[in-house]
């Protein structure tokens, strides 16, 4: 039995259709976003007059889909951005504002407009490293610390085709097995573009600010890198940052 969701063939639908596309299977593979989101909460302390930016959310109605508006305890406080219409979450979670942006734009907010951003497993579906490193960029500008989640492209599961392996062969032999598996739309790059932990430190942008880069485990791998970066005044430092 698949989750229960309203039938469409475009943007993230695709996700559903997925080898082994088993209900317990499912429910698996969502659970390290509990762990990441209690990351989010311990490493950032948000505070309830916090504005929060949640970059990505997912244009489907299955709560876990968009499980940081699921859990978040200020959710009232939270601008959602997608590309795809998500307008449904202002009904189910009063006070959130979505914004709808088209891909590989600039966001239409002020610089430092919110006081934290999170940005959970979109990154790598924002397309070539330039558009990645905009995407970033842009997450960045109008944060004063942001807080982005990635899957590990070292993780031996590839999550969104659910095939073990390929992902770590050259992007060209990947994509081609992709396309003859099936998967023709995970086979594009802007549609999925995995990142390792330096593809991802590569992609930060020039300036004064601290960097962390950790791994989220899960099943004895690192399945998920998160990083933070924090605008912090006076006391700001390079982007060097660490990495645990």
């Amino acid at each position: 039995m698949t989750p229960d969701i309203e039938p469409a063939d475009s943007g993230d639908q695709r996700y559903y259709k997925r080898l082994f596309n088993f209900a317990w299977l499912w429910r698996l593979s969502h659970r390290p976003r509990f762990g990441i989101i209690a990351r989010f909460l311990a490493e950032l302390s948000p505070q309830e007059a916090d504005s929060v930016l949640d970059l990505g959310c997912a244009a489907l109605p299955e709560p876990l889909e968009n499980i940081f508006e699921h859990l978040y305890p200020h959710v009232h406080r939270v601008t959602a951005v997608g590309v795809e219409d998500a307008s449904f979450l202002e009904k189910r979670h009063p006070g959130l504002k979505f914004v709808r942006v088209p891909a590989g734009a600039a966001l239409p907010f002020s610089d430092d407009a919110f006081d934290i951003g999170f940005s959970g497993a979109t990154i790598e579906h924002a397309g070539s490293r330039d558009r990645q490193r905009l995407f970033l960029a842009e997450l960045i500008r109008v944060t004063r610390r942001c807080f982005l989640t990635t899957p590990n492209r070292w993780f031996p599961l590839e999550m969104h085709t659910r095939l073990p392996l390929v992902h770590w062969l050259p992007p060209a032999a990947c994509r081609a097995i992709m396309r003859a598996l099936g998967f023709d739309f995970y086979a594009r790059e802007e549609n999925l573009n995995l990142l390792s932990a330096s593809g991802l430190r590569a992609l930060l942008p020039p300036g004064e600010f601290r960097v962390r880069l950790l791994k989220h485990w899960s099943f004895g791998f690192p399945s998920n890198l998160i990083l933070i970066v924090e605008k912090t005044g006076s006391d700001r430092v390079d982007n060097k940052g660490e990495m645990r």
